[in-house]
């Protein structure tokens, strides 16, 4: 019989969830390209992944940004997920002068349909309550939609545009 040319599924009974921490930034990096590449978003790779490895060498300490990563039970890191609590003016939908905006949220993909996308999303929902964060948000990718869907985020009814300067 010959090889299938279908990637294959690795799966592991075992995975845990745990903060990033500066060793993790290349895999952050490296997931933060491959998401965008494969939702077929144009970027010049080399130059975003410089910059973005830049940023989370004064992020993760700082705490501007919060990562968590996904690993198996060798340690390799897999997935992950970032939140950042940005100041947001209290409005008609909360008081809270905070917002949680996660972003970065994938899973290689001989690790995905193991629910670590739920798991990381939860991470992310836990420690956002325990910090009294009364919203978070995201974009969307078509990818990750459906999970966002079954755990109740809504398309936003604000009208937010944007503008490249």
């Amino acid at each position: 019989m010959a090889p299938s040319s279908k990637s294959t599924i690795i799966v592991h009974t075992a995975y845990s969830i745990r903060p990033a921490t500066l060793a993790d930034i290349p895999h952050i990096v490296e997931h933060r390209e491959l998401m965008f590449r494969e939702m077929g978003i144009p970027a010049e790779f080399d130059d975003m992944s410089a910059a973005t490895d830049l940023w989370l060498r004064h992020a993760l300490p700082s705490h501007t940004y919060r990562g968590w990563v996904a690993t198996t039970h060798t340690g390799e890191v897999v997935a992950g997920g970032g939140l950042l609590v940005i100041p947001w003016p209290p409005g008609p939908m909360t008081m809270d002068p905070r917002c949680g905006f996660v972003f970065n949220v994938y899973t290689k993909p001989e690790h995905r349909k193991q629910g670590l996308g739920r798991r990381l999303m939860d991470a992310m929902h836990e420690w956002s309550r325990n910090e009294g964060l009364e919203r978070v948000v995201l974009n969307a990718s078509p990818f990750g939609k459906p999970l966002y869907d079954a755990m109740g985020y809504v398309v936003a009814e604000e009208p937010m545009m944007r503008l490249r300067l």
